[in-house]
């Protein structure tokens, strides 16, 4: 069977899930091939999946006749649901949800999204997001809904051994962009820089494509005022092999990954910390409850307590006993409850089922 995944760009969280997916699902019969409407970074990462770029009706309607596809897996964007109906696609359609900002913003997002839903999918999806979980059920009484955790591929993606750094290293992954909340993690950094450690460096790993100038020009003056210019390093769209490795020597640095976000669907950047012994703190900006157990698997702060985040991320690097419980038990979660041939049974099963 051949399976078509649906999103806007090639970038990001969901350009890792489509290609760790795809993979997984070949193991077991099942042909995953991506369609993304505009090109993105992640077409950089290394990969024999087909995968296409078009937003053009005609185009897509050859790949959709051409791929003979069982199933079609749209993410976030459910007007295409209509879209490929009216394309002369007839298989099975499902509507994904990996994220849609805040709560508010869900709701108003599946509230939209119903009339598609109810006329036009199979079932909805999502990765045990729970504000989506409980809007689904309040919205979609009667849609099939299939919730399961998404896939990550440790054996790709895990713990390297480098020479240690001689100064602790903070990371932080995402878009400067509101929702991810960078200015809150220069503010952490700042306190720890003077109030811990004056030698702790600061990386941001980012898609300089993805940001507005606007907000781009906000971040570089709060840089600036907060006088962080000789602590600060930006990655820009590093390849995802390579992040593997810098997430190691975070880890064996001494430091974490700091994760500041107010709302995520299930979001790959801290599964992939805790998969390279990275240890994390994170606001609980629900999607992220399925991976980090506080004092277990990682730390939580309060979104908005500079106090309480500096007070957990020092807790975090001092107590060795209780970082070096984190990050054993951070991996052994990942490769548990986040298997790809797990995901690959709940996926297949799903699809026999609608």
């Amino acid at each position: 069977m051949n399976v078509l995944f649906v999103y806007y760009i090639a970038s990001g969280g969901m350009d890792t899930l489509n290609r760790q997916r795809c993979l997984a699902l070949r193991r077991h019969g099942i042909n995953g091939h991506c369609l993304y409407y505009q090109w993105g970074s992640g077409l950089n990462n290394a990969s024999d999946i087909p995968t296409f770029i078009s937003n053009s009706d005609l185009e897509i309607k050859t790949i959709l006749d051409q791929g003979q596809y069982g199933a079609v897996i749209v993410t976030t964007d459910y007007p295409s649901l209509l879209r490929f109906r009216s394309l002369g696609y007839t298989g099975k359609i499902f509507l994904e949800i990996q994220g849609l900002g805040s709560k508010e913003t869900a709701r108003i997002e599946l509230l939209t999204a119903q009339q598609y839903v109810h006329a036009y999918a199979n079932g909805l999806i999502n990765p045990n997001t729970p504000h989506i979980a409980t809007l689904f059920h309040e919205l979609y009484t009667h849609t099939p809904k299939f919730m399961f955790n998404n896939c990550f591929d440790f054996t790709r993606f895990h713990y390297h051994a480098w020479p240690k750094l001689t100064y602790r290293v903070m990371a932080w992954m995402g878009r400067i962009e509101e929702n991810k909340n960078w200015r809150e993690f220069l503010h952490i950094g700042s306190h720890l820089i003077r109030g811990y450690d004056a030698s702790f460096q600061l990386w941001m790993f980012e898609d300089a494509n993805l940001s507005r100038p606007e907000e781009r020009q906000a971040f570089h003056e709060l840089v600036q005022q907060l006088e962080l210019e000789k602590h600060l390093q930006l990655f820009s769209n590093v390849p995802h092999t390579e992040m593997a490795n810098f997430l190691s020597i975070i880890g064996d640095s001494g430091g974490l990954l700091c994760s500041t976000s107010i709302m995520e669907g299930q979001p790959y950047s801290i599964l992939e910390a805790m998969s390279c012994r990275c240890p994390v703190l994170t606001t609980n900006s629900d999607g992220v409850s399925n991976s980090i157990y506080h004092n277990e698997t990682g730390k939580y702060y309060s979104r908005g307590d500079i106090d309480h985040a500096v007070h957990e991320a020092i807790d975090l690097m001092g107590n060795a006993p209780l970082r070096e419980h984190i990050r054993s038990t951070a991996v052994h979660h990942v490769q548990t409850y986040f298997n790809p041939d797990l995901y690959c049974v709940q996926f297949i099963n799903m699809l026999h089922s609608v």
